[in-house]
């Protein structure tokens, strides 16, 4: 069977599975497969597969028919141009935390223009380890603290500042919230990507996050907002005086999270869109 055959017909598969873009996503994986670029398979449509190469797409292909992640099935994904290794332990990260990422940098690297003192960075919740490394990448004079509650999330993140060659900027600490950091650290910027989905709507979700996905990092209690509660009234303490608390959050939640901090004493400093005009990113600092 040549390259264009197996594309077709699993793309054909893969469409009665309910799987979006069935055949871009067969692409993907045939090139991750013959470790080739994606578009270098249209060079080679009429190469005819090995049965070991076909034999190890179709485990791949049934897989993804199941609803498993295109990117648990490779094993990594893009953030910010930087490759991060993902698995079940941690989330996927999506497009709209590189927003996330680019307006940290961009907050810390002004900062740095003003005095030579080395900037600090958190990343409450680093999961996978991609904003903190994305940060480390684009703020070369900062340090970044990587927090997160699972110890096998930490794992992947660490090996993820290894293979991207920020690791010596980036300290990890595991535990649950501000209380596992030492004592009287304060940052020039926190950033996180909570949970935001309440309790009962993660079972409403399209499979590939609802049984994929680690709930601990989709689950924000109730009414989703668990975690920006805590943040309102604990992250003060650890910000300087100048500093900013950025994070994202899930669709209709902008005006409740408003509320909350300003509740709290925060002044809110923008609701950002991301990039299909959704609000989804709020800056907050202290009055």
């Amino acid at each position: 069977m040549t390259v264009l055959e197996v594309i077709q017909k699993s793309a054909d598969f893969l469409a009665k599975k309910g799987v979006e873009s069935p055949r871009l996503q067969v692409e993907l994986l045939l090139a991750h497969l013959l470790k080739m670029p994606r578009m270098k398979l249209y060079l080679n449509f009429e190469r005819p597969l090995a049965d070991v190469e076909l034999t190890a797409l179709r485990e791949l292909v049934v897989r993804r028919g199941q609803r498993e992640p295109l990117q648990y099935l490779t094993g990594s994904t893009s953030f910010c141009g930087l490759e991060i290794a993902v698995n079940r332990h941690v989330l996927i990260p999506r497009p709209e935390t590189e927003l996330l990422a680019e307006l940290g940098w961009q907050f810390v690297n002004q900062l740095n223009t003003q005095n030579s003192t080395r900037k600090t960075i958190l990343d409450f919740g680093t999961g996978s380890g991609c904003l903190a490394i994305a940060l480390a990448a684009k703020c070369p004079a900062a340090q970044v603290t990587a927090l997160d509650i699972s110890p096998d999330a930490l794992a992947v993140a660490q090996q993820n500042a290894a293979a991207n060659k920020v690791a010596n900027r980036i300290q990890f600490h595991q535990g649950d919230g501000f209380a596992a950091l030492p004592a009287k650290m304060q940052f020039d910027l926190i950033v996180s990507n909570p949970p935001y989905i309440a309790s009962a709507e993660i079972a409403t979700l399209q499979p590939e996050v609802r049984d994929h996905d680690p709930h601990p990092a989709l689950d924000g209690g109730a009414d989703g907002l668990d975690f920006y509660r805590r943040f309102a009234t604990e992250a003060a303490a650890f910000l300087k005086p100048a500093g900013k608390l950025m994070m994202e959050f899930g669709d209709g939640q902008a005006d409740d999270l408003q509320k909350i901090f300003i509740a709290q004493k925060w002044v809110v400093e923008a609701v950002q869109a991301d990039y299909s005009h959704r609000a989804r990113i709020l800056i907050v600092r202290r009055q």
